[in-house]
């Protein structure tokens, strides 16, 4: 005859880890799907000005961004406190403008060479003659699709 063992009161029975990688593969799909990898690293005060006529750009892929204004608090002792231009993840000067335009058109394929925007996000407070030296080496560039990064407001804002 068999013996019956006694059950014990109070066990509890074992996680069954079944499910487990069914678990984790959803967390990994979640997080690979809900992540946005930021472009560029801001090393400049970077307060966009308002405007009220506003358009958002369809093909981010298709914009080249120039950032302009004061290092950050985080780089005023190094590069100093006047208006500098950044381009990608790096402090660079107007004249390198033109070819890191020649650079980006490179790595886009043919047919959106001529689609390519280029956008200028320049700080409120930026003169107005950094802008104008930007422009000009974009024309030398042959850029001529510019698009001004705003935020939407009343322009009167600018001036408070």
């Amino acid at each position: 005859m068999s013996k019956f063992k006694k059950k014990k009161s109070g066990d509890l029975p074992a996680i069954s880890t079944a499910s487990l990688p069914d678990i984790v593969f959803m967390l990994l799909f979640f997080f690979m799907v809900a992540t946005v990898m930021r472009e560029d690293t801001l090393m400049i005060q970077n307060d966009l000005p308002f405007a009220d006529q506003v358009e958002k750009l369809q093909k981010k892929d298709l914009v080249m961004y120039i950032y302009a204004g004061k290092p950050s608090a985080r780089y005023q002792k190094q590069y100093g406190t006047e208006a500098r231009v950044q381009l990608n993840d790096k402090f660079a000067d107007v004249s390198d403008i033109k070819q890191f335009i020649i650079e980006e058109r490179g790595s886009k394929r043919e047919e959106l060479k001529n689609k390519l925007t280029t956008s200028l996000k320049v700080d409120g407070e930026t003169n107005m003659g950094l802008v104008s030296d930007i422009k000009y080496e974009l024309r030398r560039a042959e850029a001529f699709r510019i698009n001004y990064t705003t935020r939407n407001g009343d322009a009167s804002q600018n001036f408070q």
